[in-house]
């Protein structure tokens, strides 16, 4: 499928139990959550579990492009059905895994990433686990509603940003996938079904 032909945002034909994803996300202590690398695109509390890391490393939630040992499931992945189950559903090769969790009342500047459009080859998929109305994510300025259990692509090399003005943690599990037939295949059926 021609990368022209793939829009901006675009919701993936996966449904997840959001239910059993927050079961998973109920057995992990707080204490294992890391603040994000990147501290000057936030304020207020943004932390990360890795799922899959370099070298499997509990811990390390940077996806280090530049990293010469590869992914592998972290031990905490053995712990969380829910989780194991949306990774073996998406079938290309998946880099770094993580739950990212915007807390109640904080805020992601607005930013741009590298390389993570369909365009590139590697693409940032994210599954919704917990929300609130009030959580507003913005891509080029225009709001996208991600509700729980969903799987969305975004193009996150364009401006995006997100707002959480709510009394809830917003928490989303997010992947990093190598653009491959099966993916472009999933892309294709997306988009023809969403226009």
């Amino acid at each position: 499928m021609p990368s022209s032909a793939v829009p901006d945002r675009l919701r993936l034909p996966f449904h997840f139990d959001a239910a059993r994803l927050q079961e998973d996300l109920a057995r992990l202590g707080p204490d294992i959550w890391v603040p994000h690398f990147n501290k000057r695109n936030y304020e207020g509390e943004w932390s990360g579990v890795p799922l899959r890391s370099i070298g499997g490393e509990e811990g390390r939630i940077y996806p280090d492009p530049t990293g010469r040992e590869r992914y592998a499931d972290t031990p905490l992945l053995a712990r969380c059905p829910a989780f194991r189950e949306v990774l073996s559903t998406i079938q290309c090769p998946i880099g770094s895994a993580r739950l990212l969790k915007l807390a109640a009342g904080a805020v992601i500047r607005e930013h741009t990433d590298y390389n993570l459009g369909f365009e590139d080859g590697e693409v940032r998929l994210h599954v919704p686990i917990v929300t609130h109305p009030d959580v507003a994510f913005y891509l080029s300025g225009r709001r996208v509603v991600l509700q729980p259990g969903e799987c969305w692509y975004l193009n996150f090399n364009l401006p995006h940003r997100v707002e959480n003005p709510s009394d809830t943690d917003r928490v989303h599990l997010v992947m990093d996938c190598v653009v491959d037939d099966w993916l472009r295949g999933v892309f294709a059926q997306a988009t023809a079904h969403a226009a």
